[in-house]
């Protein structure tokens, strides 16, 4: 890695602020199809962000080169592009937006790039894979793993100096049975991204969770069509994942409401005035964001511009209270927000992302809420969703569902759908799932910005039930 500090004090370059950042990315991913290897790739990609402040505007540069002079050139780059804004600047930030930070952060993850062995791997895979061949009918079976090795170093003028350095891996499975009654799908959706290596590898884990996918992607092709009706909703965690990421953490994004995502991401719901007044749900809602969690799927130090991770409450007993937003956009808006300006690399100034955003766990027992159901259903694992440009009104489809009858957990039931308006649906949470019924998760694809920016998060939810939710099955 270059030596950033001597790279920034060669810069002779008049400005409030200067940053570089450096990111050096590694990836590795292998997949398995019906027992066959499809293949190994791998990518390492590393280069140089230069961010500069002058008169209030922020400005960047980028380069795949470690030169002096290339670094200077893209410096040069910025420090014109701030100039040209500051004539037509809306709003004028100072060096506050920009706080001296100085510190390092490693994931927990125990066994990186320097571990992975294909062929003990593509081993494993496959024989997930032959687990899942439980029937003629199972006609797809995949398995596939990744990992990723992020280190980033950021230096500044103001005396910055922050290094992190994350590994994340994520297994995957699925199986797809087909007959003259349809197909199904049923994936492993308890396992998804961390911040953690290859020991996560749980042979005899995966191996009981290949066989029930397949077998539950069986029986689903025997099931009834879930019922259209209002009912009770019963949402198991790994559906919870999507549900408080499309539902609450999108739509708390502060440039969103600043509307600087509406030409690609869209705009949100929430007002500038909801802050401290929208009962965004029930009083047993209560949501955090929280990058401190040792080993989740976006945890970390400080965020890409240096404010350090702290944990917060977005939504307190059903009311809202901050955004996720960057220390830019709470200037703008002034409102309260978090340490959430985060680039997918080198080449992408840092925007407002979410990070972990989690909802916290409940007083409720998995049997205390079913008890409470006379007549409901219980969906597992995200199939399908969609989602207005305001981040209002949803539909979100789920590959598992089983009926719920006077408290008990009945008929198996396929193709389950629900919809919803985001804050009546969650002033519909009736009852929160104890810490026996909380899983933490991630995602590794959530997109945002121009140019496009594909970014990890993570997410942890108990189970959730909600009253009288309009659910419907696949042929409406």
């Amino acid at each position: 890695m270059p030596n950033l500090k001597q790279l920034l004090n060669s810069l002779n370059i008049e400005a409030d602020y200067i940053s570089l950042r450096s990111v050096y990315n590694k990836s590795v991913n292998i997949s398995v199809r019906n027992e066959i290897l499809e293949g190994v790739t791998s990518s390492e990609d590393h280069g140089l962000m230069v961010e500069v402040m002058i008169g209030g505007q922020i400005a960047y540069g980028a380069t795949n080169s470690n030169l002096p002079s290339d670094v200077l050139r893209c410096a040069l780059k910025a420090k014109q592009s701030a100039e040209l804004a500051h004539r037509f600047g809306l709003f004028h930030f100072s060096e506050h937006v920009r706080p001296k930070v100085v510190g390092e952060y490693h994931s927990p993850a125990e066994q990186g790039m320097d571990h992975f062995k294909p062929a003990d791997l593509s081993s494993l895979l496959i024989t997930l894979s032959g687990v899942m061949k439980i029937h003629d009918h199972v006609i797809s079976r995949t398995a596939s793993f990744s990992l990723t090795e992020t280190e980033t170093h950021m230096v500044a003028t103001n005396g910055s100096d922050l290094k992190q350095k994350i590994i994340r891996s994520s297994i995957s499975l699925s199986a797809t049975a087909a007959s003259d009654k349809g197909s199904q799908r049923r994936t492993f959706g308890d396992e998804q991204s961390a911040q953690s290596g290859i020991e996560r590898l749980d042979k005899n884990k995966l191996l009981i969770a290949a066989e029930r996918i397949a077998t539950e992607a069986l029986t689903l092709l025997e099931a009834p069509e879930c019922p259209s009706e209002t009912m009770d909703l019963l949402l198991a965690p790994d559906q919870m994942f999507l549900q408080i990421h499309e539902s609450i953490g999108h739509p708390l994004e502060l440039d969103r409401i600043l509307g600087d995502e509406r030409n690609y991401a869209g705009w949100s719901f929430v007002k500038p005035s909801d802050f401290g007044s929208l009962q965004y749900g029930s009083k047993l809602m209560n949501v955090t964001f929280d990058p401190t969690v040792v080993g989740q799927n976006a945890s970390y130090f400080a965020d890409d511009i240096g404010a350090i991770a702290t944990r917060e409450y977005l939504i307190r007993d059903g009311l809202l209270e901050r955004g996720l937003g960057s220390l830019e956009s709470q200037k703008r808006l002034n409102l309260p927000g978090v340490s959430s300006q985060r680039a997918t690399s080198w080449n992408r100034a840092p925007i407002d992302r979410m990070a972990n955003v989690n909802l916290e766990p409940g007083t409720s027992s998995m049997e205390d809420m079913l008890s409470s159901i006379e007549r409901g259903v219980f969906m597992q694992t995200t199939r399908s969703w969609s989602i207005d440009d305001y981040r209002n009104k949803f539909q979100f489809g789920c590959e598992h569902a089983q009926l719920i009858e006077n408290g008990k957990l009945t008929t198996i039931v396929k193709n389950p759908n629900y919809r919803g308006i985001t804050a009546p649906f969650w002033n519909q949470l009736k009852m929160v799932g104890d810490k026996s019924t909380y899983q933490v998760g991630g995602l590794t694809n959530c997109g945002k910005g121009e140019p496009n920016q594909v970014i990890h998060v993570g997410h942890a939810s108990p189970a959730c039930l909600f009253s009288k939710i309009e659910v419907f099955g696949g042929g409406k």
